[in-house]
């Protein structure tokens, strides 16, 4: 990992400020902080020169006519708040969703790459990351070695070169996550050639494995995975501690799993919270309604775990372990100046943030909206096909049938598919997954998902292929034409009126809406999903993982109809 280096005449001005001889930028006086080394909190002055802290202690610097004094008498302050494991392409976008979360307290994202490497050559997407990195904010991310799914394309998108040059930018810290981890223990020693690059380069390497067996996270240990972020029980943490692995506690909108986790963690006297790290890992927009990194602490606080405890796990405890604790996750000398100020350790929605020296919010006001990023590097979907009385023919012997949001197992289809519309007495439905260049096709029925709705498409898919479900031919033909219009996003018609949609306006995938607007249009689209029989948590997620191979047990792919268990096609795409 390479750090960032303040240019020789930055340092030398920011001794010139210790010295005295110079004036700080801003002053902060009577601070009660927490410092994060000495696990306590600490009374004194903190001096700032532009971007970084300067000094922390009990002195007064020099003060001039335009050095801002901020008085914190009163208040507690913690470093920004770190999001390790962040997959900030739910239906918001990396600039909207920081944006939103840093009136939070959220200031550094550790993000997933999947998106921008799948969409876009690797000069455009680092274009768009150079672009983030000038906001006053901080993103990091990662360098994925697998799609998570079966690919038309995957050998020709994940190359070494491709690959490689992910690992040498000095701002990517993160291998993984390791979806495709059985490939890894099947003898793919490409994947294990790619981890063993990004450890030379100082990076970390994130494991996906829920359920793992004690062999399991033995062996993925020795081929390198360093973390975790599935543990589902207190017994699973416990396991992933013992095998050495850093441990995140995840609270997401299909995994609110951290209240329990904590609890057992608590109630077994587990002296482990040094270890540990908590995620909302890439939870849909309306998940964040109550906040982010600080809707984690908050649910720590709510547990019973000390107050210290729960702030470090959401900042210095992810700092130390990816090695940025030089930057981040500490109030002291020579830090980015990124802190939050808080009314009492008990409330960790602060009332003013500070962020690489720049405020972003005071007195509970957002004073400080990001820059917009130039999105025209991601290539638009335009739908310049049209489907055909053909495409909806569905002969498949079998269908998908949802066990809950995200897994899926065949089931027998019993309904006459030849109909027009199939009945509202059963949950079955159509399904097409449609190639967003209109190449190919995948028919069958799926089972679960809804049982009176009429027509649904969607743009957002974890490749950006189309997705259309419904009863209703007509209805999902209509759903498509209206989704081609917009072109790109998500649509649900009935009755030839469009009831409810979400413009996915980059890339057909992604909202360019702030955050607030687009927890709305995703609460909607729940309620009117939920009214015609979707019964699961969040659809979101639904539509993200039907192509998803790295959960059981059948999928639908840019291949066809996929066996995860057995790695195999059972039914493949059909040409158009």
């Amino acid at each position: 990992m390479q750090y960032p280096i303040w240019k020789i005449e930055e340092i030398r001005h920011q001794i010139d400020v210790v010295n005295g001889t110079q004036a700080p930028d801003i002053l902060i006086t009577n601070a009660t902080y927490l410092h994060s080394h000495l696990k306590k909190w600490i009374t004194g002055n903190i001096w700032i020169v532009k971007d970084r802290i300067v000094y922390t202690g009990s002195e007064m610097p020099l003060i001039s006519d335009k050095t801002e004094v901020y008085d914190a008498t009163g208040q507690k302050i913690v470093p920004g708040y770190i999001e390790p494991h962040v997959h900030p392409f739910q239906l918001y976008n990396p600039q909207t969703f920081a944006d939103y979360a840093a009136q939070l307290g959220t200031t550094t994202f550790i993000a997933d790459n999947l998106i921008l490497f799948l969409m876009l050559k690797n000069k455009k997407a680092f274009s768009i990351m150079d672009q983030l990195k000038e906001l006053p904010f901080a993103f990091y991310w990662w360098a994925r070695f697998d799609s998570q799914t079966e690919l038309e394309n995957e050998e020709e998108l994940f190359t070494s070169k491709k690959v490689g040059e992910w690992i040498e930018r000095p701002d990517v810290i993160m291998g993984g996550e390791l979806t495709g981890w059985p490939r890894l223990l099947s003898g793919d020693d490409q994947m294990l050639y790619w981890m063993q690059q990004a450890k030379t380069n100082g990076m970390k390497i994130e494991g996906h494995f829920p359920g793992a067996s004690e062999r399991t996270l033995a062996r993925m240990r020795l081929l390198g995975a360093d973390g975790d972020h599935e543990s589902m029980t207190i017994e699973e943490v416990e396991r992933r501690i013992l095998h050495g692995y850093a441990v995140t506690l995840r609270h997401s909108s299909i995994r609110p799993d951290l209240p329990i986790l904590l609890k057992g963690i608590l109630e077994k006297d587990l002296h482990i919270f040094d270890h540990l790290m908590m995620t909302t890992d890439g939870a849909t927009p309306s998940f964040h309604t109550d906040g982010v990194m600080d809707k984690c602490i908050q649910v720590a606080l709510d547990a019973g775990v000390n107050p210290i405890d729960a702030y470090l796990m959401a900042s210095f405890n992810v700092a130390k372990y990816y090695n940025l604790s030089n930057l981040h996750g500490v109030i002291a000398t020579g830090r980015f100046a990124t802190l939050n100020f808080l009314v009492d350790e008990q409330s960790p929605v602060p009332i003013s943030v500070l962020s690489k020296g720049v405020w972003l919010k005071r007195a509970s006001e957002q004073v400080h909206a990001f820059a917009p990023i130039d999105w025209s590097d991601m290539p638009d979907l335009n739908i310049d096909f049209d489907l055909s009385e053909s495409d909806f023919q569905f002969s498949m012997p079998f269908g998908i049938e949802m066990v809950n949001d995200v897994i899926t197992k065949p089931y027998s289809v019993s309904v006459d598919t030849t109909d027009n519309e199939l009945s509202t007495s059963h949950d079955q439905s159509f399904l097409l997954l449609i190639d967003r260049h209109g190449k190919w096709k995948v028919s069958t029925l799926i089972k679960g998902f809804a049982t009176t709705l009429k027509g649904f498409a969607s743009s957002y898919s974890s490749t950006g292929d189309i997705l259309l479900i419904g009863k209703n031919k007509k209805c999902m033909l209509q759903a498509f034409n209206e989704m081609k219009k917009m072109n790109g996003g998500i649509v649900l018609v009935e009755n030839d009126e469009v009831v409810c949609s979400i413009n996915l306006a980059i890339g057909g995938g992604l909202s360019d809406k702030p955050m607030e607007a687009l927890i709305e249009e995703e609460l909607l689209l729940k309620k009117e999903l939920a009214a015609r029989g979707f019964r699961h948590g969040d659809a979101i997620y639904t539509l993200s993982f039907l192509q998803a191979t790295h959960l059981p047990y059948v999928r639908v792919t840019q291949r066809g109809i996929f066996d995860v268990m057995k790695k195999q096609v059972l039914f493949p795409a059909v040409m158009r």
